[in-house]
């Protein structure tokens, strides 16, 4: 029997074009649009989407966090602030790196690690 793997991760998202377009300017995400309520993400490393929903995934909510990596952790924590994010924890140790947690437009928490 084959291993079952994670293949498609969705997000909420309450507005999805500021969404869209904070990934867009924060890491180069690119988009194929289903409709005004769905967006799928191309080119971000695990295929995915963000779905219209007054709902925020945050950790405190017991949500599942999503994180991204980069080989350059101040570079991204730059672009991050460039694009509007809102930096929830700075950067910090953990054990195999260091990495930082943000919420984009609509709310969501996300992190980014790097050794």
């Amino acid at each position: 029997m084959s291993a079952t793997k994670i293949n498609y991760i969705e997000m909420p998202a309450s507005d999805i074009a500021a969404t869209k377009q904070f990934f867009n300017d924060a890491f180069g995400w690119e988009y194929i649009d289903y409709g005004p309520d769905y967006a799928a993400i191309k080119n971000a490393g695990v295929d995915g989407g963000f779905y219209s929903a007054p709902l925020k995934a945050q950790t405190a909510q017991g949500s599942v966090l999503v994180v991204l990596y980069s080989p350059d952790l101040q570079k991204s924590l730059h672009a991050v602030e460039q694009a509007g994010g809102e930096i929830i924890k700075p950067i910090f140790s953990f054990p195999g790196g260091h990495r930082f947690h943000f919420t984009c437009p609509s709310g969501n928490e996300y992190a980014v690690w790097s050794e």
